[in-house]
């Protein structure tokens, strides 16, 4: 029986812009495919289970928020609706940066020092990281994705008006020594039953972070696929991305995000469970690196909806 599929996308978040990029990009490799497939646009979450009746599984789109820190995906198990990658709890845990920081930590994952702080604690805690670590330091929202908000601090003096920026954006703030170094990213994908790491991709940038408009203004940043690395640090930054992939009991497919210090050591920097579909993004770039063209890898993506996912909940 034909299923039909709604590719879920926009949102309330601030990704909203990328997940409307990538919903697009994902829709149209779907009719490519020969799916019966559906935009489900949405601008906030109570408008979705309204616009869920008509469709049979979900392509999750929705970047940030509740789109990925498991609410959408706990809403599709209890309606009963298949949907890809990562089920709710895996999604919680990959959107709280400071969880799975710790979560890294109990599994010796090599990951930054981190302080995480509400506006309640914050002059206390800055203080503490302050003290703990050097500058420059990073601070970011506790949750959220694509580098918004986040900051690079250069003296004590800028902490107090970037940790009040960064509360505008989020209820927390996670605190983090900057890593001097090169930045990697690794794509998981579930191939032949199996997750297995893609190839390592370093991003170059010309300012002193990988933010929001170099990650998707293009000719910003460059892109090397494969990274320049010798053939044992790319194996084991593969295998610490797959770790970490697996700590979090992610499923399918997935990103995660390093810092290569200038000492060698690879940091963890996150994990992103539903990372972006858009022409610039780097999952369909290192799929494309093993053979696996954008319309294949959205083909494989999909199956994750049906296989079976350990923590998946019955459908109803």
């Amino acid at each position: 029986m034909d299923k039909t599929i709604g590719v879920l996308a926009g949102g309330d978040s601030p990704e909203r812009n990328v997940s409307l990029l990538s919903g697009t990009g994902v829709l149209e490799a779907l009719q490519r495919l020969g799916e019966t497939a559906q935009l489900v646009k949405i601008d906030t979450l109570d408008e979705l289970v309204g616009q869920l009746g008509n469709i049979d599984i979900a392509f999750n789109c929705l970047h940030g928020g509740s789109g990925e820190d498991g609410t959408v995906q706990l809403l599709l198990e209890v309606m009963g609706i298949p949907t890809i990658g990562s089920g709710p709890l895996a999604c919680a845990r990959a959107m709280d940066k400071a969880r799975a920081k710790a979560i890294f930590q109990s599994r010796d994952l090599p990951t930054p020092g981190g302080i995480c702080f509400n506006c309640e604690t914050m002059e206390e805690q800055l203080q503490a990281a302050a003290d703990q670590f050097d500058f420059p330091m990073i601070l970011k929202p506790q949750s959220g994705g694509s580098t918004i908000a986040v900051a690079r601090v250069e003296s004590k003096s800028e902490l107090l008006r970037a940790a009040q920026s960064v509360l505008n954006h989020s209820e927390a703030v996670l605190v983090e020594p900057f890593i001097a170094g090169r930045e990697l990213t690794v794509g998981i994908l579930r191939v032949d039953g199996d997750e297995v790491a893609l190839p390592v991709i370093e991003i170059r940038f010309p300012s002193g972070m990988f933010d929001y408009e170099a990650k998707y203004t293009e000719g910003i940043a460059e892109f090397l696929a494969p990274a320049p690395l010798s053939l044992e640090v790319a194996a084991h930054v593969q295998d610490l991305a797959l770790r970490a992939h697996r700590a979090l009991e992610c499923f399918g497919f997935s990103r995660v995000d390093f810092r290569l210090g200038e000492d060698g050591t690879p940091y963890i920097l996150e994990v992103n469970t539903l990372p972006g579909m858009t022409p610039l993004s780097d999952l369909p770039r290192a799929a494309a690196l093993i053979g696996i063209d954008y319309d294949a890898l959205v083909s494989r993506m999909l199956a994750t909806a049906t296989d079976s996912r350990p923590d998946a909940c019955p459908a109803s």
